[in-house]
């Protein structure tokens, strides 16, 4: 092959090589972002519950008791949240996990009247005012959905809505077996 006739395949060779990478990178799935603490504990937190909510805080403690955990960071301001909201309620309803929920960088009321509006699927809400909570658990925005297995070690990370209530079913039942 002359030069000139390579010169000119380079330019589709690299076009077929960029296309490629796009198609690599578009293919995979947009809600699940890797985590440097996926398969560790959780990190060390004790938050406040929400005052008049009637639901307790959240602590680390809490997501040790032997039972799958769905942990739900999400906020009143979050139009996202909105929208994922009915699928946590019916998650809600599941008896083969324990919904819980850390409320980011939010004020009292304005949480109590989203939850009041839309419905409160929670067991337990942590308030994390300064979004401290939120960051150390690699947090890169709301809403972020966790599952943790009965031991406290987080085996999955969900970035963005939940579409629909089966969506974190195959990660629930992993993280009900335990770790090798």
């Amino acid at each position: 092959m002359t030069k000139t006739r390579l010169a000119a395949l380079l330019p589709v060779a690299a076009f077929v090589l960029i296309g490629l990478l796009f198609w690599r990178g578009l293919s995979g799935d947009p809600g699940f972002l890797p985590s440097v603490l996926l398969n560790r504990p959780v990190p060390a937190f004790a938050l406040a519950a929400i005052p008049e909510l009637g639901v307790p805080g959240l602590k680390d403690a809490d997501l040790k008791q032997g039972k799958v955990t769905v942990v739900n960071i999400w906020g009143s301001w979050c139009g996202p949240c909105r929208i994922e909201h009915p699928v946590l309620m019916e998650l809600s309803k599941r008896s083969d996990i324990n919904l819980v929920g850390i409320n980011n960088k939010d004020e009292p009321e304005n949480a109590r009247r989203f939850l009041g509006t839309l419905g409160q699927p929670f067991t337990a809400i942590g308030a994390d005012p300064n979004g401290r909570t939120t960051i150390d658990w690699g947090g890169y925005g709301v809403p972020e959905t966790f599952v943790i297995d009965g031991k406290g070690i987080i085996r999955h990370k969900h970035v963005g809505p939940l579409a629909n209530a089966t969506v974190l079913d195959a990660e629930i039942k992993k993280a009900a077996t335990p770790l090798p």
